[in-house]
């Protein structure tokens, strides 16, 4: 079972406890954006065997919004962080880089 801990409230909580939200820190597409911009907005998304940044709801405890980086093949979760960080935090990026040196970075 996934075990995350809730940035806002300390609490670590059980997925049960919780609701995904997709992938985290996507760029929104503006009024002037063209059919397929928007489109991509809308359905493209990231679906990788290894690290992963997702969004998560604390639903059954503080109700917040995190992220959450983690590995899909192992459900190994290197670190939970507000949802108002733009990008993944260095200290959850040098863990991911510890444990598996083959990944790319945060693009």
């Amino acid at each position: 079972m996934l075990i995350l801990e809730c940035p806002y409230c300390g609490v670590k909580a059980e997925e049960t406890e919780l609701t995904p939200g997709g992938e985290a820190h996507l760029k929104r597409a503006g009024p002037g954006s063209s059919d397929d911009e928007f489109e991509a907005y809308l359905f493209m998304r990231k679906n990788p065997k290894g690290v992963h940044f997702e969004r998560w709801r604390h639903s059954h405890g503080c109700g917040k919004w995190f992220h959450a980086a983690r590995c899909t093949a192992t459900l190994e979760v290197f670190g939970t962080y507000p949802a108002q960080t733009t990008e993944p935090p260095k200290d959850i990026q040098d863990r991911i880089r510890a444990k598996r040196p083959d990944w790319e970075g945060w693009a």
